[in-house]
């Protein structure tokens, strides 16, 4: 009789026990009646998060019926090493679970969203990664499903110009949005279902990127060994973004964001490569800009983001071994 395949959830937490605890309870509900076990990761929040949501997790029995255990990390590595503690836990025997699914503390999932995950993974042994369908509080669908990014992609994205959008159509990152289930180049990692044996080849998350690049990172070496990344609409799941990074109220992007960006270029393309994406986008920026001049059209970017992305990357190609700055401590840094 074949078993039942295993699942462990991964919820990462950084100062917002409570909105935590509510994905987690979510998640829970989503995943009765499968074999499953979830790990709550706090990524060093420092405010006590640990202590509430062990609290918390015993006084709702969830530590005996639902299997759920809560480790405090010793550092916040950021988005890619916490969670990468939660799937080094794996399944409470000590076993490494068949699946693993990465759900944000921000995110709910509705009831089968789990499952639908689960059972096109099972049902594509090709596929290695399998996101859902993410929309806001408000109901707005949100762009989940993406290209990878390249300098063509570049251009485009800083340019925000038809004509430039209609010559590199294919390179446009953000996809429209799928009605069906279809291969994509990478998903958002708010909601996503990973193949434990694909982890086991390809490895865990690239713990260099602090945030922001390394889902799509490790869809792309995925992808390299032959894995695919699958959208799946039938996976439903609400997510409100940014409460742990503060990201909606930046004024001027972070130094980790273009550490990230900067390693992800290099890393799989090439520091030549990295110096032309960066041209790019400087370039479609300036198109972008002589827009707004002539045409009035609003700021779209954060305050000095070209000024600072050559800044970054200028120091960047001529440091001799080039690495993602830690950020510096404060509120915002941990879960996309």
């Amino acid at each position: 009789m074949a078993t039942d395949p295993s699942l462990l959830c991964v919820v990462l937490n950084y100062k917002t026990p409570q909105m935590t605890l509510r994905a987690a309870e979510a998640a829970l509900s989503d995943m009765a009646g499968l074999r499953a076990e979830m790990v709550i990761v706090d990524n060093a929040s420092g405010d006590g998060s640990a202590d509430i949501l062990r609290d918390a997790v015993v006084a709702r029995g969830w530590d005996k019926t639902a299997g759920v255990r809560v480790i405090a990390s010793a550092r916040n590595g950021g988005f890619g090493a916490g969670n990468n503690i939660g799937i080094r836990a794996g399944l409470g025997n000590g076993d490494a679970p068949d699946y693993v699914y990465i759900v944000n503390s921000d995110a709910f999932a509705d009831r089968g969203c789990i499952a639908a995950l689960l059972d096109h993974l099972q049902s594509h042994p090709e596929a290695g990664f399998a996101g859902s369908a993410v929309r806001g509080e408000d109901d707005a669908p949100h762009r989940t499903a993406f290209r990878f990014p390249s300098i063509t992609g570049e251009i485009e994205a800083a340019a925000r110009t038809g004509l430039l959008s209609r010559l590199f159509s294919r390179s446009i990152v953000a996809m429209p949005i799928p009605k069906k289930a279809r291969r994509v180049d990478w998903v958002a990692g708010a909601s996503v279902m990973m193949r434990g044996d694909m982890l086991c080849e390809i490895g865990l998350f690239d713990e260099t990127f602090f945030l922001y690049f390394e889902e799509t990172d490790l869809c792309l070496r995925g992808a390299r060994a032959g894995w695919q990344t699958w959208y799946v609409p039938q996976s439903r799941i609400v997510h409100i973004g940014s409460v742990s990074t503060g990201m909606k109220t930046w004024t001027r992007m972070p130094g980790y964001w273009f550490g990230s960006r900067w390693h992800y270029f290099t890393k799989n393309h090439g520091r030549l490569y990295a110096a032309a994406a960066t041209l790019a986008h400087l370039s479609g920026g300036a198109v972008y800009r002589l827009r707004r001049l002539l045409q009035g059209k609003p700021q779209r970017d954060p305050d000095r983001f070209l000024r600072d992305l050559m800044r970054h990357d200028i120091r960047a190609m001529t440091r001799r071994h080039p690495c993602v700055p830690p950020p510096k401590p404060q509120p915002e840094a941990s879960q996309p």
